[in-house]
């Protein structure tokens, strides 16, 4: 696996779309398992409970591919500026699989650049995947002078993170080499570095704060 110092645009692509795979993986498995349960089941009580597997696993990939899109892709319509309703049900789609994890929005800004964006979905990603037993994640963003706030706080009963991922987002990676789980934080902190900005963080076994700053 290369490393950060050598990596192309097309290792980073190769990597996230590694990742993309990865959180796929488990949905798409649950439909073709649940197909497989159908073409054998004669029962009606277990058939209905087949489709309602189907139909849970499908609305998860369908949810996965959204927010992945915009997150990792180009998506986000053709101006600069991307709606914040568009994030926001994009977050909440991943969080209603998951009941233990309560969502607060605090974001008045009606519009915001595509890098931040980008930045936004990505530090929810991982204070939602930092949730392991579940609690809240606070997502707050504010645009305003040329410069954009980002803001995600996850706390809960265990909060974890990933070393590797946490020197990834501050950029201190150096010479390890990158895996599909922190490519899409190699790409967060060099858009955020591209626009002049920075990325914070701080961890505790029950809270976990991520913030950025960026010219937008």
């Amino acid at each position: 696996m290369p490393s950060s110092t050598d990596l192309s645009e097309i290792e980073l692509a190769s990597l996230l779309c590694s990742r993309l795979c990865h959180d796929l993986l488990s949905p798409i498995g649950a439909m073709n398992n649940g197909l497989e349960l159908l073409a054998d089941e004669t029962d009606p009580e277990m058939r209905a409970r087949c489709i309602e597997l189907l139909s849970d696993s499908a609305r998860a990939s369908a949810s996965k591919l959204k927010f992945f899109r915009l997150a990792f892709g180009a998506a986000g319509g053709f101006g600069d500026k991307v709606d914040v309703n568009e994030p926001r049900q994009l977050i909440e789609g991943l969080v209603a699989d998951k009941p233990r994890i309560e969502l607060q929005w605090h974001v008045p800004t009606a519009m915001l650049a595509k890098p931040a964006v980008k930045v936004l979905l990505n530090l929810a990603l991982i204070g939602l995947d930092g949730l392991v037993r579940g609690g809240q994640l606070i997502i707050a963003a504010e645009e305003q002078g040329g410069t954009c706030e980002i803001a995600v706080n996850a706390t809960g009963p265990k909060v974890v993170i990933d070393e590797a991922l946490a020197a990834t987002l501050q950029g201190m990676i150096g010479s390890g080499p990158l895996s599909p789980r922190t490519a899409p934080a190699y790409m967060i902190e060099r858009i955020t570095r591209a626009n002049g900005g920075t990325i914070q963080l701080a961890a505790t076994p029950e809270s976990l704060i991520i913030g950025a700053t960026l010219s937008v």
